[in-house]
């Protein structure tokens, strides 16, 4: 038996043969894992393979349900904070949908190999995962202090709760706002008070740009490492990977 987020159990007797994917980095996993030929639908932020084939079902937030049901799914992948609850019953009306919510690289070691039971890739998880861990030891071992933007206008920093600050205090980060859950609101003045050492700036959810990270260093003095591609701190799976090595590199 495996166990969602939620707390839902499922069986599966046999690897689940069409399965939809509500979660762009959970596409990307199941083609890492082997299991690509499964992924009937996905949605168009699913950008990773580049060469994907399979239906496009709209976005995380605004999947089309009914395109979804024609597809007649033996498992749908959502993610608690990616998509909207009233999706996933809606959905759950025609077929069984696995949710996840990895909060820290732990949670992604967990979260592959439970796809891997899922769809019987167990050695293939057990390598990506050993991947993970062998990225997650080679991490400077040092500490500083950071923030992490996700939003301008307002400026909205990732709070310790999140699993980007999760990822970033594996490398010996220090989130300035830990204390905080979610995504707080805080100007540059207030969080140049803050006094963080380093800012990042991923280029999603929001675009930032060459200028915003002038105006965060002349504003809080802080070393900024961005616009660097947001995937790599805000899709969990297998590119966490990735997400760990951009880390070791760059600092």
């Amino acid at each position: 038996m495996i166990t969602d987020v939620r707390g839902r159990t499922f069986r599966f007797d046999s690897p689940p043969g069409r399965v939809v994917s509500l979660v762009p980095s959970l596409t990307e996993s199941l083609f890492d894992l082997g299991s690509g030929e499964a992924v009937a639908g996905a949605t168009d932020f699913c950008i990773y393979p580049s060469d994907i084939q399979c239906q496009r079902v709209g976005g995380t937030k605004n999947p089309d349900v009914a395109a979804i049901r024609d597809l007649q799914p033996d498992l749908v992948y959502m993610n608690l904070e990616e998509n909207l609850r009233r999706h996933g019953e809606e959905i759950e009306q025609f077929a069984p949908v696995f949710v996840s919510e990895p909060k820290t690289v732990e949670d992604v070691d967990t979260l592959i190999g439970i796809l891997g039971s899922i769809h019987q890739q167990e050695s293939r998880a057990g390598e990506l995962v050993e991947m993970l861990r062998v990225e997650r030891r080679a991490l400077p071992q040092r500490t500083f202090t950071f923030a992490c933007a996700i939003w301008k206008k307002p400026w909205m920093w990732c709070g310790g709760d999140t699993y980007v600050s999760a990822l970033v205090q594996s490398a010996g980060g220090v989130n300035v706002l830990g204390h905080r859950n979610r995504y707080p609101e805080m100007d540059l003045d207030c969080m140049a008070s803050l006094e963080p050492q380093i800012v990042f700036l991923p280029d999603e959810p929001y675009a930032f740009t060459a200028a915003d990270a002038e105006e965060v260093k002349a504003r809080t003095n802080a070393r900024v490492i961005g616009p660097f591609p947001g995937h790599l701190f805000t899709w969990h799976g297998t590119r966490t990977i990735l997400g760990l090595r951009f880390l070791r590199e760059t600092l």
